[in-house]
């Protein structure tokens, strides 16, 4: 409230004059004092005004110190925000920097500022260390500076020249001292007005209390500061800063300490700093008096400067406690107890329990005793991370892996000891050693939950990082961990458990090629030649063998579908990448998983599209490209075989879905180390393709109802003809199209040059375990598609042609060439005969000549033009429909099925 709304300015002198009256008399004496003691606090706290320069100022220095903190602890996005903020400021405050001039402080930031931006930017290691948003803001900012500094560039040259601070950032340097400490501010003799008078006005009311001689000139003044403040309102911003800055000198001048000028207040003044100097001596003396006495006593501990707070650990029992079972129990439930609620640190929890452990091992209490804590400490290191999305941290992961092998080993160690869900709290035997050790937990449990937990680290790892492959070297201690608990459920466990187990050890088996058991197959074993090393090792189990005994046990006893059906695709998925086609195609056939997999949940929906994947790679293998085409085509014509094979997610564009689902997607991701090579998919679909589709289209060249065995196949052709300039192919696809282009004109050797080469076998050829085979077989079919493309193309040139000039055009031998000639005669595609005894091929001349074929085209669409023409007539009629309709629409249906579905509908038949 303003002074003006007060009564009684004399009352005023006197309630300050009697401080302690104010003290001992309450505020409902009388109404009037009320309001006046509540304008004296206002009058203190609002009396000084200051001009537009010193609070434009003001709020420039304030962001610069903030930068310079900033600075100070490498936060380089808090400085590029203040920077902005900064550049703010300066824009509002240019009408002033216009009439004054550029401060000196401005410039001073902004060359130290981008000076140190070069140093970050120049210090390599440091940038590595950065993390993401402070790497991204120093980039950002440095461009930013660096484009700012060129309206300022003369003055920053001319302050390098000579870098001196302002009068600004001294005052702003005092400010901050006589912020930080007052005690300081006795000592100092040198500081400015303007520092004190911030502090004189916080400190004006207790001044009072002491300085009563100077009591009336402290009200004088206060007055005359008040009534030039209003009547000085309707001048300039200036006069009114000047005009108070020479009263505020005048009136600090009296607080400010003076100079002695006589021997005697130099003799003063040197007795009082001595008095300071002994008292701060004795202080010293006397701290190691009070540490010895506080740690007499025990409970409290003086921590001196600089030296870490290292908190003691909490005490678990009190002393003198006798450690016993129930103890040991109690103590344990306590600390489960507070699992899960807020405010619980769970490392701390995981500490207790593993103190537990040491003190019921160090009490001898027994091994059901430490089992059972065991179980609650690899609980309580699952459930370190709440989120479902978060992954272990290395140190818990490590300590995880160690918790389950030392429980294995207690286990393995103690067969007297039984654990099990099905175990409950009250019948546990924890103590009693006649009997068989009893502890509730489930060991399957944890297993799977590791498991889970190694998939997910491996989800959230860089692939192509150092990082990834130090994890996956932690996988042979899964693998060594789900070995030891399938050895022990085998002689406890329950039908069930081993079915689950088994699953888990054939989810880590099946993707892995078995590099010795093929060597063993490729060079037969001679005893003289190996070593006992090279035999011990070739005497381990293959892959093959396991999977076949795993499987066929989870057949024969497991009752749900889900892990059976997993079971079947990982062996299917195994036979075929180990080239054993004819036994994973009848697995496949016989267990009908084709008929309902839609109704499956989708980790078993990518694993069927994984298995369909890889037997469609291993009958390309075999040379069955009708057969890996068919395998190939749903996933290959959806466009989404990254997303269907779990290798990745669409664009959010392409696909609606919100953050949950795309969480829950990625949480169905397969590690790196198991996805299928993408480009080397798509060639073997894209190259199985053409050897089905070029022959075709070279037989029905003239027929207007041929159908498209593969849209995709056509579509890249279309984009190779639609270019405008044809270079040398460069990736994948365009050496396809090349050699698909060779291969209609009957060049196999150009065709072949197009899809074995250097750069292809990079890519994708040398990328299979057989890499020779698979090529040779290629050329293999390359040159009989060839000739087949060959004969469909240029078989009305010819009335006759000899075997032999065939045989060494394509350069395979004569049984082959009669061979592929025999068949096409017999399927009714070539229109001629064999002559033995000169080995030649005569030609017919069934076929239509070019004329023939655009007529009977011409008479087809003509056809279909009147029987529009009639639908239309009739319609307009009314009396078109009923039987007429259904036949013709039957007849047309029949003849479309025939025609267009009936390859697919044989081919469906004959492979799956």
């Amino acid at each position: 409230m303003s002074r003006f709304f007060t009564t009684g300015s004399d009352s005023e002198s006197e309630s300050s004059l009697s401080g302690e009256e104010l003290d001992t008399k309450p505020f409902s004496g009388t109404h009037g004092k009320r309001p006046l003691l509540l304008s004296e606090d206002e009058e203190d706290t609002k009396r000084v005004v200051r001009s537009a320069k010193d609070k434009r100022f003001e709020e420039l220095t304030n962001l610069i110190r903030t930068i310079r903190n900033a600075m100070k602890i490498r936060d380089v996005t808090k400085c590029l925000e203040e920077f902005e903020l900064l550049g703010k400021a300066y824009g509002k405050a240019k009408s002033i920097v216009d009439k004054e001039g550029v401060p000196r402080f401005y410039i001073r930031i902004l060359a130290d500022l981008e000076d140190y931006l070069n140093e970050l930017w120049e210090d390599k290691e440091g940038k590595k260390k950065m993390n993401k948003n402070n790497a991204k803001a120093l980039s950002t900012l440095r461009q930013k500076i660096r484009k700012y500094n060129r309206d300022f560039e003369s003055h920053i040259t001319n302050y390098k020249q000579n870098p001196e601070q302002s009068a600004d950032e001294d005052a702003e340097k005092n400010e901050e001292d006589s912020e930080g400490s007052s005690d300081e501010d006795e000592d100092d003799d040198g500081v400015s007005a303007a520092a004190f008078l911030k502090k004189k006005q916080e400190s004006s009311g207790d001044s009072r209390k002491f300085l009563k001689k100077m009591e009336d000139d402290d009200e004088d003044s206060e007055d005359s500061e008040d009534d030039e403040e209003w009547d000085t309102s309707s001048t300039s911003s200036d006069s009114d800063s000047e005009e108070e800055e020479g009263k505020q000198t005048v009136l600090a001048s009296k607080f400010l300490k003076k100079a002695p000028t006589t021997e005697e207040d130099k003799k003063a003044a040197e007795k009082k700093r001595e008095d300071k100097a002994k008292k701060k001596h004795d202080r010293k003396t006397k701290r190691p008096d009070e540490e010895e006495e506080d740690n007499e006593g025990g409970e409290w501990e003086r921590v001196r400067g600089g030296v870490p707070l290292v908190k003691e650990k909490p005490k678990m029992f009190a002393k003198g406690t006798e450690i016993t079972h129930a103890v040991v129990i109690k103590k344990l439930n306590e600390i489960l107890q507070a699992r899960g609620k807020k405010g619980t640190d769970r490392a701390t929890q995981i500490e207790l329990l593993q103190l537990l452990v040491q003190i019921a091992s160090e009490n001898n209490l027994g091994e059901g005793v430490i089992v059972k804590i065991k179980f609650n400490i690899i609980a309580s290191l699952y459930d370190y991370n709440p989120n479902l999305a978060t992954y272990m941290k290395p140190e818990m992961w490590q300590m995880c892996l160690d918790c389950i092998n030392e429980l294995m080993d207690i286990l393995v160690a103690h067969s007297n000891i039984f654990v099990g869900e099905n175990i409950l709290e009250e019948s546990e035997n924890l103590n009693n050693f006649d009997q068989p050790l009893r502890v509730r937990g489930c060991i399957l449990t944890l297993v799977e939950r590791m498991d889970e937990e190694f998939t997910k680290i491996m989800q959230n790892t860089d692939p192509h990082s150092q990082e990834y492959v130090e994890h996956l070297k932690d996988e042979a201690q899964v693998c060594a961990i789900i070995e030891r608990v399938q050895r022990y459920l085998e002689e406890k466990g329950t039908t069930e458990e081993i079915c689950q187990i088994y699953l888990r050890r054939i989810l880590h088996t099946y993707y892995k090629f078995d590099y010795k058991a093929h060597q063993r197959q490729l060079t037969p074993p001679e005893g003289s030649s190996k070593s006992e090393q090279d035999q011990a090792e070739n005497e381990g189990e293959d892959s093959a063998v396991l999977m076949e005994r795993l499987c066929k046990y989870i057949y024969a006893k497991d009752r749900t579908d889900r892990i059976r059906t997993c079971a079947i695709l990982c062996h299917i998925y195994h036979h075929a990448l180990h080239s054993r086609w004819y036994q994973a195609r009848d697995l496949m056939l016989m267990s009908h998983l084709q008929d309902n997999i839609q109704h499956a949940d989708p980790p078993v929906q990518i694993l069927y599209n994984r298995t369909m994947v890889q037997l469609g790679i291993c009958a390309f293998r075999q040379g069955l490209t009708k057969d890996a085409h068919n395998a190939l085509l749903d996933i290959q014509s959806s466009g989404r075989a990254k997303e269907l094979l779990g290798q990745g997610l669409l664009l959010r564009s392409l696909q609606e879905r919100n953050q949950e689902q795309e969480k829950v997607e990625r949480r169905r991701q397969v590690p790196f180390h198991l996805h299928i090579n993408l480009e080397l998919l798509e060639c073997v679909y894209l190259v199985s393709a053409m050897l089905l589709e070029i022959p075709y289209m070279a037989a029905h060249e003239s027929d207007a109802r041929r159908r498209m065995i593969s849209k995709q196949f056509h579509h890249q052709l279309r984009v190779g003809e639609r270019q405008p300039l044809l270079g040398p192919p460069e990736s994948m696809r365009e050496h396809v199209v090349a050699a698909s282009k060779a291969m209609k004109m009957g060049d196999w050797k150009t065709c072949h040059s197009f899809i074995i080469n250097e750069k292809m076998n990079g890519k994708v050829w040398d990328l299979f375990p057989e890499a020779d085979k698979v090529r040779t077989m290629l050329v293999r079919k390359i040159q009989e598609e060839s000739l087949r493309t060959y004969l469909f193309t240029y078989s009305s040139v010819y009335d006759s042609i000899s075997m032999e000039t065939l045989s060494d055009m394509f350069e395979l031998d004569l049984p082959t060439v009669h061979s592929i000639i025999s068949k096409m005669i017999i399927n009714e595609e070539l229109m001629a005969s064999l002559d033995q005894p000169t080995q030649t091929v005569v030609m017919h001349r069934t076929e239509p000549t070019a004329q023939q074929n655009l007529a009977l085209q011409l008479a087809e669409k003509l056809g279909s033009l009147v029987e529009n023409n009639e639908r239309v007539f009739d319609h307009k009629q009314g009396t078109y429909g009923g039987y007429f309709r259904d036949q013709k629409d039957g007849y047309r249906k029949n003849e479309g099925y025939m025609r267009r579905g009936g390859y697919r509908q044989q081919q469906s038949q004959t492979a799956y």
